[in-house]
């Protein structure tokens, strides 16, 4: 049963649909995996990297919340239970315990690159089908590559 009528057509809700609840996923467990580190980091970066870790928490619920909303406003509903997010994550796990600060920063730089390379994905799948879920798409991950570069400028 749909409550919301879709403006798309069967074929591209699926598509769209799919794309989306994928990122919502990916959005969430990064949330989760970056505030995990975030609370366990350790190291001389300490201070610099719990405060990073956080930034990447808000970006991440920030846009969950889009990408939710925008599912529901297409028909879709939106799944994010923590049996879904862990079937169906990109993101590795984390490490139990302390975790050094250059290692913190390499989960990061992990997995903040496997959601990209599924966002990338979802936004060539989007393009035909609903360029209002590719643009966010789009954005979101102009917003993820940032944190990645800095993560990355973090490792060398």
């Amino acid at each position: 049963m749909s409550v919301v009528k879709s403006p798309l057509s069967e074929a591209d809700l699926k598509t769209v649909g799919d794309a989306l609840r994928g990122a919502l996923v990916d959005l969430v467990d990064l949330a989760l995996v970056a505030k995990q580190v975030h609370w366990n980091v350790v190291g001389p970066r300490f201070r610099s990297v719990h405060l990073q870790l956080d930034e990447v928490v808000a970006t991440a619920r920030q846009h969950s919340d889009t990408v939710a909303e925008r599912s529901s406003a297409i028909g879709v509903t939106p799944d994010a239970r923590a049996k879904t997010v862990a079937a169906q994550s990109a993101i590795g796990s984390v490490p139990d315990g302390w975790i050094k600060d250059v290692d913190a920063v390499q989960t990061l730089v992990d997995a903040l690159a496997a959601v990209i390379g599924r966002m990338r994905e979802r936004i060539e799948a989007t393009e035909k089908p609903d360029p209002v879920t590719q643009d966010i798409l789009i954005g979101l991950t102009a917003d993820l590559e940032k944190h990645a570069w800095m993560f990355q400028a973090e490792a060398v």
